[in-house]
C-alpha cells in the first residue's frame, strides 16, 4: 500500500474491517495485480497506489459528517490563491465513549468494581502544494492514524479489615505515521522529474497489567507485561519521465531506503512486597533491533508498436545490505496488450519480484501481531515468478466484462514453527521460523456497468494458495492463510433522482483455513533418574492433525444504504441511512474449543449433566443501523 509513494505497513482499522485511507482525502487509487511496471519493487504481491488530493487553489471548500459511530471532516482551499493550496481531513470513531454509559449500567449493582472497555481509531491527512513556477512545484503530505482496544477493571476487596485495591488492565494498539516531500520539475515538454524524501513509521504494542495494593501499608504486588514491535523507513528517491515521441514513454530512476526494524521487545515487571520490602523484577528482553539498507534502480519503456499492439517492458534492480551481507536481484518485467477491435482486447504479462521484508503471521485473520521482519544472514529474500493472461470485452453499450487468469510461484517464504508465536523468551524470532515455498493461481471474472441510473459490478474469483515446508505439516502441502476458494462481490448503486440514491453491497468468501487441535489428553512430569515423580500433572496436551486443516464457516453479509440530498443556500446537505449486515450473519472472527453442558434424564429416570468439548466461535458486528448527517460546501 503506497500513500503518495510512502509504504503503509498496516492498512486496516478495526482488525481489517475498515481501510486507513479516508475517502474524503483520496484523489486516485490504482491497483496493479499483474504485469507490474518495473518502477515498483520490494513486494511479491499486488500494488495499491493511492494519491491524496492536492487542495483547491481557487476557493475554500469542505465537508463534515456526524454519525452514530464516527465523525469526519475535510477542508481545502488556497493559502495563496493560484499558488499555494492545502487540504486537511480527519475522522474518529467514538464507540468507546458511547459504550461507557451502558457498561456502567451493567455494573451498577457491583459497588466494589469499576469496569471500562472500548475501542476507537482515528486518522488525519494533510497536504500542502506550492507552485514556484510553471516548471517547478513542491508537495508535502502527511498521514497519521492509530487504533486502540482496551479494557480496565478497578475493584477492591477487604481481608482482615484491610482494603486491597486491584487494577487489571489489558490493551492493544497500532498505528502508522507517514510523510512525503516531493519536488516536481519540468525540464522540457518531453522530460520532467520527481525528487522525493519520505518517512514511514509503523508500530504496535500489547499490554497487560495486574496490580494489587495494600491501602494500609502502600505495598503492592504487580504483574506487568508489554510487547512492542515496529518498523521505520527513511527514503530518498528520484525518477524521470521522458517522452521521445508519440506513443512512447520511458521511465527511469533510483531510490534508497534506510530500514530500522524492531522485531519485538518484551518488558516485564513482577514482584510482591506484602511479606517484606518490595523486590520487583524489571526485565527487558527480546529481539535486537536490525538496520538494513535497500537500494533499487529501474528503467521501463511503454511503447506503442502499432495502433493495436502495446508493449510495456523494463528491468528492476535491487540490493539489500544487512548484517554485513548483500543480497541482489535483477527482475525483468513485460506485458503485451493487443486490441483485436474496439470491443475486444487481450493482455499477457510476466514479472519477477523480490521481497526483502517478511510478513510473519500468527493467525488466519489480519491482526496487528503480524510482524514485519527483515532478511538476515540466515533468512533469505523471497522471490516470485508470475504470469497472467486476460481478455476484456464490451457487451452491448452498457456492460464491460473481463476474465484474467494467473499463476505464481514463490520461494523462501517463512512461517512460524509449530507452537511458536510472536512473544516468548526462549529464543529470537529467527529460531522460531521455517522456510518453504508456495504457489498461487486462479481466475478472476468481472462484469461492470458504468452508465445509466443503475451502476455497479459483479465479481467472482476462483483461486488457490498453497504452501509446502519440509518441517511443517509432515512435509505435505497445506493451504496458506490467503487461500480462499470462492470470492464473490456484488455492488449496485441506483439513482432514483438527483435527491435520492440507493447502494447495495453483498460479499461472500470461503472461510479461512485455520489450525485446530483434534485430540487432547493429560500430560505428566517426565521420567527422572530411577523413579517417577508422583504428583506430576503438567496440564493438557493438544494434538494437531495438520496445519490449516480446518476450514472456518464462510463469510458473507449484505449492506444497504440510502442517501437523501438537498441543495441548501450554502451547500449540499445529505442524510444517510444504512444497515450493516442486514440479515445479521454471525461471521466467525476466530474459533476456539470450549464446553457445552448436556442435561436431562436417563432411561432410569435419573437426572444427569454431561460436559463435553464443543467448537465455538467469536463473532463481531451483528446487524448495525447507522445514521449520519453530511454537509458539503
Amino acid at each position: 500500500f503506497l500513500l503518495d509513494g510512502v509504504p503503509v505497513y498496516n492498512a486496516s482499522h478495526l482488525f481489517g474491517f475498515f481501510s486507513v485511507f479516508n475517502p474524503t482525502a483520496v484523489k486516485t487509487v490504482k491497483l496493479y495485480k499483474g504485469g507490474f511496471p518495473a518502477r515498483f519493487g520490494g513486494r511479491l504481491s499486488s500494488v495499491i497506489d493511492i494519491r491524496m488530493k492536492e487542495g483547491n487553489d481557487k476557493e475554500l471548500k469542505g465537508e463534515f459528517s456526524i454519525g452514530l459511530i464516527s465523525s469526519r471532516f475535510s477542508l481545502e482551499g488556497p493559502i495563496v490563491k493560484d499558488k499555494t493550496s492545502f487540504i486537511i481531513s480527519g475522522r474518529r470513531t467514538y464507540l468507546d465513549v458511547l459504550a461507557q454509559p451502558f457498561i456502567k449500567i451493567a455494573n451498577k449493582n457491583d459497588e466494589y468494581s469499576n469496569t471500562t472497555a472500548g475501542y476507537f481509531f482515528y486518522d488525519l491527512n494533510a497536504k500542502v502544494n506550492h507552485k514556484f513556477s510553471e516548471k517547478s512545484r513542491l508537495y508535502f503530505s502527511s498521514y497519521m492514524g492509530r487504533d486502540k482496544a482496551y479494557s480496565k477493571d478497578d475493584y477492591y476487596y477487604v481481608n482482615d479489615h484491610i482494603r486491597y485495591d486491584n487494577k487489571d488492565e489489558t490493551g492493544i494498539g497500532w498505528g502508522n505515521i507517514t510523510s512525503a516531500l516531493r519536488w516536481n520539475y519540468v525540464f522540457s515538454p518531453k522530460l520532467f522529474s520527481n525528487t522525493t524524501l519520505t518517512f514511514s513509521n509503523y508500530n504496535f504494542d500489547v499490554k497487560e497489567e495486574y496490580k494489587t495494593t495494600n491501602t494500609k501499608t502502600g505495598k503492592y504486588s504487580q504483574d506487568y507485561f508489554k510487547y512492542i514491535s515496529g518498523i521505520k523507513d527513511y527514503t530518498a528517491k528520484i525518477d524521470f519521465d521522458y517522452y521521445p515521441g508519440s506513443g512512447h514513454e520511458v521511465k527511469f530512476g533510483a531510490s534508497n531506503i534506510w530500514h530500522q526494524f524492531k522485531p519485538g521487545v518484551n518488558h516485564e515487571k513482577n514482584g510482591s512486597a506484602f511479606e517484606g520490602e518490595l523486590t520487583p523484577q524489571d526485565t527487558i528482553y527480546g529481539n535486537a533491533d536490525i538496520a538494513g539498507m535497500e537500494f533499487s534502480a529501474f528503467i521501463e519503456d511503454n511503447f506503442d508498436i502499432s495502433p493495436r499492439l502495446k508493449l510495456n517492458y523494463g528491468l528492476h534492480f535491487s540490493l539489500f545490505n544487512v548484517q554485513q551481507t548483500n543480497y541482489t536481484s535483477l527482475q525483468p518485467r513485460a506485458s503485451l496488450s493487443f486490441l483485436a477491435d474496439e470491443n475486444l482486447s487481450f493482455k499477457i504479462s510476466y514479472a519477477k519480484m523480490s521481497q526483502y521484508i517478511h510478513l510473519l503471521s500468527s493467525s488466519t485473520i489480519s491482526l496487528p501481531t503480524d510482524l514485519w521482519l527483515p532478511v538476515t544472514e540466515k533468512v533469505k529474500p523471497q522471490d516470485s515468478h508470475q504470469i497472467a493472461i486476460g481478455a476484456f470485452t464490451k457487451i452491448g453499450k452498457k456492460f464491460d466484462f473481463s476474465v484474467e487468469g494467473f499463476y505464481k510461484t514463490m520461494d523462501n517464504l517463512i512461517e512460524y514453527k509449530e507452537g511458536s508465536s510472536f512473544s516468548g523468551i526462549s529464543s529470537g524470532w529467527e529460531s522460531k521460523i521455517e522456510t518453504g515455498k508456495g504457489w498461487a493461481y486462479g481466475a478472476e471474472f468481472l462484469l461492470e456497468k458504468n452508465v445509466g441510473k443503475t451502476t455497479g459490478w459483479v465479481g467472482y474469483t476462483l483461486s488457490w494458495a498453497d504452501r509446502k515446508f519440509e518441517n511443517l505439516n509432515f512435509g505435505k502441502t497445506f493451504p496458506a492463510r490467503y487461500d480462499r476458494r470462492h470470492d464473490i462481490s456484488v455492488a449496485l448503486t441506483h439513482e432514483f433522482s438527483e435527491r435520492v440514491d440507493l447502494g447495495v453491497t453483498w460479499v461472500y468468501g470461503t472461510g479461512n483455513a485455520t489450525t485446530l487441535g483434534t485430540q487432547q489428553y493429560p500430560g505428566f512430569l517426565p521420567y527422572a533418574g530411577n523413579s517417577y515423580y508422583s504428583g506430576g500433572y503438567e496440564g493438557d496436551i493438544t494434538y494437531y492433525g495438520g496445519r490449516n486443516q480446518y476450514r472456518m464457516p464462510s463469510y458473507h453479509r449484505l449492506d444497504i444504504g440510502v442517501n437523501f440530498h438537498k441543495q441548501k443556500k450554502r451547500g449540499i446537505r445529505t442524510w444517510s441511512l444504512g444497515i450493516y449486515n442486514v440479515y445479521s450473519r454471525q461471521n466467525p472472527f476466530y474459533l476456539y474449543w470450549g464446553y457445552e453442558t448436556e442435561s436431562g434424564y436417563n432411561q432410569q429416570g435419573q437426572y444427569y449433566e454431561l460436559s463435553k468439548p464443543a467448537l465455538k466461535q467469536l463473532s463481531l458486528f451483528p446487524l448495525i443501523p447507522s445514521v449520519s448527517y453530511t454537509f458539503k460546501f
